[in-house]
């Protein structure tokens, strides 16, 4: 699996306005096997470094958890409060988020 068929399914999922779940994109990019969300996660902690380094809005943000109510899970709000976003409103920083996303893919 490779870095960009990850990027490019984030944004086709930004162009969209639309979210992911873990467990469809690790399918759609083809990550199989055990601790496939484990890696998947990996990843998209990369991206976030990346994305955050380069001033970027947080492409991950359009992947969402089954069992998280429509948010990402936990682990992508503590990465990106490690890198420097105020992530104390977990909903309200969400949808600034993946507003920013949106409008970048426009």
């Amino acid at each position: 699996m490779s870095t960009a068929r990850l990027e490019a399914a984030l944004e086709d999922c930004a162009k969209a306005r639309r979210f992911v779940t873990y467990g469809a994109l690790a399918a759609e990019i083809g990550l199989d096997g055990p601790g496939r969300i484990a890696r998947l996660t990996g990843l998209l902690e990369e991206l976030m470094e990346q994305d955050a380094a380069a001033g970027r809005p947080l492409r991950a943000v359009v992947v969402t958890g089954r069992s998280a109510g429509g948010l990402p899970a936990r682990g992508f709000f503590l990465k990106a409060q490690e890198l420097g976003f105020e992530v104390s409103d977990p909903q309200a920083f969400f949808e600034r988020e993946a507003e920013r996303v949106f409008a970048a893919a426009a």
